[in-house]
């Protein structure tokens, strides 16, 4: 998969829209702390910065899990001054695979109220 290269030290690579796979976006989607970003991103509807995330992991492991998300075409990052913001690309997939993301979404709202969860 060849990404978009970065132009500067700062810039992130991205998958472009073409070659976001199917795969990889379940994958991403499959571990429970990157659909919790996931879900607040969509919640949001904006950017938020990495450290407006409180996951219950190590800061490399939460790295690692925004990388995921990243490299799967999921989220996009920038940096904006020294905040690495992240949002949302619901266009791209919704674009590529119409219903998938809000039904994600939907079916982790009712687990989270079956499990007692938020």
């Amino acid at each position: 998969m060849t990404t978009a290269a970065p132009t500067s030290s700062r810039d992130l690579p991205h998958p472009e829209r073409t070659e976001i796979r199917l795969a990889a976006v379940l994958h991403a989607l499959s571990d429970p702390m990157r659909l919790l970003v996931v879900r607040e991103l969509a919640a949001d509807g904006d950017e938020l910065s990495c450290s407006h995330f409180d996951l219950p992991v190590t800061k490399s492991t939460t790295t690692h899990h925004f990388r995921v998300l990243r490299e799967a075409g999921v989220i996009r990052q920038i940096y904006r001054g020294t905040a690495k913001m992240n949002g949302l690309r619901r266009d791209d997939l919704d674009d590529l695979f119409p219903g998938l993301l809000d039904s994600v979404l939907a079916a982790a709202a009712r687990q989270a109220v079956r499990l007692g969860g938020s």
